[in-house]
C-alpha cells in the first residue's frame, strides 16, 4: 500500500511539474508582456469619460481654431484607440497646458510626463506660467490617485486646451468630456 501511495504522490509531481507555460514561468504569466499589461492597467485608471465641468476660473477661448461643435482628428495617442479617432470639440479653453511627473496618492509606479493639466488644475497656480521643475499639488483627477498628488512641472505651453468627445478607433465605448487635448495635436477632419 505504501508503494502505490508513493507512485501516485509521485506522478502528481510529475504531471503538476508540466503546469507552468512555455516561458517557464512558473505563475503562468508571460513575463513579455508585463509592460503591455501595467499600460492596459493604467488606461483603465484613467477616467475616459468626464463630467464636462470645468474650473470656474477657466478662460473660454473667443476665436479657437476648432469651434466647438466641430470635428478634428485626434493626432495624439494620451490613450489606446485614440490616434487617428474622429474628435467632436464640447469646449476650448486658453490657457497653460502642463505635462506632470507625479506618484500617485493612492501608491504604484511613478506616473511620468502626463500631458494633461492646466493651469486651473493646479492648487494656488496663479495667474503665472509655471516652470519646469516645479513643485506643485494637483487638484485635477484625470486619473486614480491624481488629485491631491504632489507633482514636478515637465513641461508648459500657453495655447488653446480641446474638452472632447470621440469613439475609439479600438472600438468600445463612446468618451465623452475628455480633458485635454492641445491644438497642436488635432488637424482638420
Amino acid at each position: 500500500m505504501k508503494k502505490h501511495v508513493f507512485f501516485l504522490g509521485l506522478a502528481m509531481v510529475i504531471g503538476l511539474s508540466g503546469c507552468g507555460d512555455e516561458t517557464g514561468n512558473e505563475n503562468g504569466t508571460d513575463v513579455n508582456t508585463e509592460p503591455q499589461q501595467q499600460e492596459e492597467d493604467m488606461e483603465m485608471e484613467m477616467n475616459h469619460s468626464g463630467s464636462g465641468e470645468v474650473p470656474a476660473n477657466l478662460k473660454v477661448a473667443e476665436n479657437p481654431t476648432y469651434e466647438v461643435g466641430s470635428k478634428a482628428i485626434i493626432e495624439t495617442d494620451h490613450m489606446k484607440g485614440m490616434k487617428g479617432a474622429v474628435a467632436t470639440i464640447v469646449g476650448a479653453y486658453d490657457t497653460t497646458a502642463y505635462a506632470i511627473s507625479y506618484t500617485p496618492v493612492t501608491g504604484g509606479e511613478r506616473v511620468e510626463n502626463h500631458k494633461w493639466v492646466i493651469q486651473e488644475e493646479i492648487k494656488d497656480a496663479g495667474e503665472q506660467q509655471l516652470e519646469p521643475g516645479t513643485e506643485v499639488t494637483v487638484e485635477a483627477d484625470h486619473m486614480k490617485g491624481m488629485k491631491g498628488a504632489t507633482a514636478e512641472i515637465d513641461s508648459a505651453e500657453k495655447t488653446t486646451v480641446y474638452m472632447i468627445d470621440y469613439t475609439p478607433t479600438t472600438g468600445g465605448e463612446k468618451v465623452t468630456n475628455h480633458k485635454w487635448v492641445t491644438e497642436e495635436e488635432l488637424s482638420a477632419n
